[in-house]
């Protein structure tokens, strides 16, 4: 039985015309709204034009590539979520769609159950905090949500746009625990549980940028566990 709309948009971005009618009829039969752009060019014409809740965005494209759409869209101050659809699965390319600004990734062939359940959690997240906050703090790191600033001792460091939603996610528990399966659903969507190798590069770009030699570490390890945030002993001159 079909379900009844939802009133939730959906654009289906893909080359493949018989895929895109296919994704299209079974969102569309779970309720959803559904549009489609078979290019780069007419993603962002109807992106920019029409307002939409989700992107399901493939990685390869006629005219230019889903990250770069996906780049541009983050450029344009455009946050609605994108769940990247690609045949690639090395660790190096998803950090590369992630970093882009794609919300979750999801490696084709992939079952129809597991998509709708990605676009079922992505539409269900709203944001990392309860409310707006203007600034968190820890020693001397300071982040500016609204803003997405982030500076330590003073000092501007850069973040992709994981890497700090990442840290907004850690900071806004500082001083706790933060398991891995807590970090993935927060993040990713549950469905991303278990990709180790994942989560360690972002922990490890975030250490990179935010620990210099000689300044108390910030990222602290929990072996078996988790991650938390809370000022530890100095990291050593390399």
């Amino acid at each position: 039985m079909a379900q009844q709309p939802n009133g939730q948009r959906v654009l289906i971005v893909d080359d493949d015309p018989e895929l895109r009618r296919f994704l299209s009829g079974e969102l569309t039969f779970e309720g959803y709204s559904c549009g489609e752009a078979g290019s780069g060019q007419q993603a962002l014409t109807l992106i920019r034009s029409e307002a939409w809740d989700l992107v399901l965005l493939d990685w390869t494209l006629p005219d230019f590539s889903g990250v770069e759409v996906c780049r541009r869209l983050r450029q344009a101050n455009l946050a609605m979520p994108v769940l990247m659809l690609t045949a690639r699965d090395d660790v190096r390319e998803r950090v590369e769609a992630l970093d882009s600004g794609a919300d979750d990734y999801l490696t084709k062939p992939f079952s129809l159950e597991e998509l709708l359940a990605r676009v079922r959690a992505r539409l269900r997240r709203t944001t990392l905090a309860e409310g707006p906050v203007d600034e968190l703090v820890l020693a001397d790191l300071v982040v500016r949500p609204a803003s997405r600033e982030v500076s330590r001792g003073g000092t501007a460091v850069q973040l992709t746009a994981k890497e700090f939603d990442l840290l907004v996610l850690l900071l806004g528990q500082a001083q706790q625990v933060i398991s891995r399966e807590a970090i993935f659903a927060a993040l990713w969507g549950e469905q991303l549980v278990g990709d180790d190798n994942l989560i360690d590069v972002y922990v490890r770009h975030l250490r990179r940028k935010l620990e210099r030699p000689g300044a108390p570490s910030l990222i602290q390890t929990v072996r078996g566990v988790g991650f938390m945030l809370k000022p530890g002993e100095p990291r050593p001159a390399a």
